[in-house]
C-alpha cells in the first residue's frame, strides 16, 4: 500500500516532480519569521513527550480540537500530556482537508519515520514509538534545526528584551543563525492597559526619561542600535490595519503626556499615535537596511471567556474585515515621500483583500532591488493549500513571482519546518502544471533557476544578514 506522504506528495506531473526533486527539496531554509522561544534554542532544550512538543501552544491544534467539543482541560488544562495525546489523536481523523491533516503526517513522517495515519486506533503505538525517539539527542531543539537543514531562523522579540539568549547562541558553535526581530507592540498600543508602565520601563533600561514624542523616538532608537548589533534584520508588526493619519510632534506630545497622566484618549488619538510612531520606526529600519514586516487583519482575542481563562494566542482569533487600501497607502506614501521607506513585506489575513496587497507592493518600488515591497506569502488562515495557490496565482498575475522571499513557518513549533516543504511542493506543482498546459516554455533550467530564487536565493539577498554578530560596547 502506497504511504500517504510519500516522494511525489502533491506532484501532479512528471515536470512537477523534476522541478521539487532536482531545484527545490535540497535548499537551506531561511525562516525569517518565527515564534520559537530563543531561550529553548540555546538551552539545547530536550522533550520528553509528543504532546510538549507538538500540542503545547499550538493554537491551531487547540482551535480544532475545541471545534471537535472536547473538554478544555483536554487541551489547556490539567489533564496528563499523554490524556492530551490521546485527544489530538482523536482530532486528526475528523480534520480531512484542513491543513492540519497534511502538516500532522508531514511532521510525523519528516521526523519520525513514522507512515502511519494518526488515530485514535494508532495513538499508543505512535505516542510510545515517537517518545523513544524524543529521548534521543538528535531531537534537541538545536538538532532539530539542523536536520531540517535550516540555515537562518529569526525569532519574534520584545524591544526590552536583554537577548541574551541571542548572545549565547552567537557565542556557541550552533551552526544555523538565530537572529532576534524587532517586535515593538508595547510601544505601539497606546489604549492597551500596561503602556505607561511599558515606558516607564523602556526609560529604566534606556536611561532616557521618555516624557515625549522626542525622547520616546530617542529610546526607541537606542534599542533599535542594540537589536542591530545582535544581528537583527527584521521588525515585525501585529495590526489590524496601517496607521497613515496626519499629525504634528505638538499634537504626538500631548497625546503622550496624557497617556502618561491616566487621561482618556480618543480615537483619532489613539491613530494618530501609532501613525507617528509607526511613521517613526519605518525611518529608523531604512536607515538601518532593515527589513519591515507588516502582518495586517485579523481581529484577535474574539472570546473573552477564553481570554480571561487562558491569555493570549489561545486560538480565538479570526479574520477581520478592515479597510485597508486607503490608510496602508497613505503610510507607505509618507514614508516614501522623505527617502524613508524601508523594504517591506505586506501579510494579509483576508483572502477578499490579496489582490489589494498584491497591487499596492507593485506601486513602491526601488532601483537594484527585487520587489522592495513585497506581497507576502500566504498567512495564518491562509497558509493551507488553497490559500497559497491562491497567493502564488495573484502575486504571478499582478507582480513577478520570481521575485518573491518564499514561505515562512510563523510557527512556535520545533516540529513546523515541513511548512516549508509544503510551500514547494505546492509551487513546483503549480509551475509544473502550467508546463504540461503549454502556458511556459519547457525549459526547466530556467524555471529551475526560478524555483531555486523562490524558495532560497531571493530572500538571502533581500535581508541580507550579517555574516557575523557583533556586540563590543553595545549597551543592554
Amino acid at each position: 500500500m502506497k504511504k500517504f506522504i510519500h516522494d511525489d506528495f502533491l506532484l501532479e506531473t512528471d515536470y512537477a516532480k523534476e522541478l521539487y526533486h532536482n531545484y527545490a527539496k535540497n535548499q537551506p531554509i531561511i525562516d525569517f519569521h518565527c515564534h520559537l522561544p530563543a531561550n529553548e534554542i540555546a538551552a539545547n532544550r530536550s522533550f520528553t513527550n509528543m504532546t510538549q512538543i507538538w500540542v503545547e501552544g499550538d493554537h491551531y491544534k487547540w482551535r480544532a480540537m475545541r471545534a471537535l467539543g472536547i473538554e478544555e482541560r483536554y487541551i489547556t488544562g490539567n489533564a496528563t500530556d499523554e490524556e492530551k495525546f490521546q485527544k489530538w489523536a482523536e482530532t486528526v481523523p475528523y480534520a480531512l482537508r484542513n491543513p492540519l491533516y497534511h502538516w500532522t503526517h508531514m511532521e510525523l513522517s519528516r521526523y519520525f519515520e513514522m507512515d502511519k495515519i494518526l488515530s485514535p486506533k494508532t495513538a499508543d503505538q505512535i505516542y510510545g514509538a515517537c517518545n523513544e525517539k524524543l529521548r534521543s539527542s538528535d531531537f534537541s531543539t538545536q538538532n532539530l534545526l539542523r536536520r531540517m537543514n535550516v540555515e537562518v531562523v529569526c525569532t519574534t522579540d520584545d524591544p526590552l528584551d536583554n537577548l541574551s539568549d541571542h548572545a549565547k547562541l552567537d557565542n556557541s558553535d550552533f551552526s544555523t543563525k538565530v537572529l532576534p526581530t524587532f517586535r515593538p507592540d508595547g510601544l505601539i498600543n497606546i489604549e492597551k492597559r500596561g503602556f505607561t508602565d511599558y515606558l516607564k520601563r523602556l526609560s529604566e533600561i534606556t536611561e532616557i526619561d521618555v516624557t515625549d514624542f522626542e525622547s520616546l523616538k530617542e529610546a526607541i532608537g537606542q534599542r533599535i542600535d542594540f537589536f542591530h548589533a545582535h544581528g537583527c534584520r527584521l521588525s515585525d508588526h501585529g495590526l489590524s490595519h496601517a496607521f497613515g493619519e496626519t499629525f504634528t510632534p505638538d499634537e504626538i506630545n500631548r497625546i503622550i503626556q496624557l497617556s502618561l497622566k491616566g487621561k482618556a484618549i480618543s480615537g483619532k488619538e489613539v491613530a494618530q499615535y501609532k501613525s507617528a510612531v509607526m511613521h517613526s520606526l519605518g525611518v529608523f529600519y531604512a536607515k538601518k537596511n532593515w527589513v519591515m514586516q507588516l502582518h495586517l487583519g485579523p481581529i484577535r482575542d474574539n472570546n473573552q471567556a477564553v481570554l480571561s481563562k487562558i491569555g493570549i494566542n489561545a486560538g480565538v482569533d479570526s479574520i477581520g474585515d478592515y479597510q485597508q487600501a486607503e490608510q496602508l497607502a497613505s503610510f507607505l506614501n509618507q514614508l516614501n515621500n522623505s527617502d524613508s521607506l524601508p523594504k517591506t513585506i505586506l501579510y494579509n489575513s483576508n483572502p477578499s483583500d490579496n489582490e489589494v496587497f498584491a497591487t499596492m507592493a507593485g506601486n513602491f518600488t526601488g532601483e537594484g532591488i527585487k520587489s522592495k515591497v513585497q506581497f507576502g506569502a500566504a498567512w495564518w488562515f491562509l497558509d493551507q493549500k488553497d490559500g497559497i495557490e491562491d497567493q502564488l496565482d495573484i502575486l504571478s498575475n499582478m507582480g513577478l513571482l520570481s521575485c518573491s522571499v518564499g514561505m515562512l513557518t510563523d510557527s512556535r513549533s520545533f516540529l513546523s519546518f515541513p511548512r516549508h516543504e509544503y510551500y514547494r511542493r505546492i509551487l513546483c506543482n503549480l509551475l509544473g502544471n502550467d508546463l504540461k498546459s503549454g502556458l511556459l516554455p519547457n525549459d526547466m533550467e530556467w524555471i529551475g533557476q526560478i524555483i531555486k530564487d523562490i524558495t532560497y536565493n531571493n530572500a538571502k539577498a533581500f535581508f541580507q544578514f550579517p555574516s557575523v554578530v557583533k556586540k563590543e560596547g553595545v549597551k543592554a
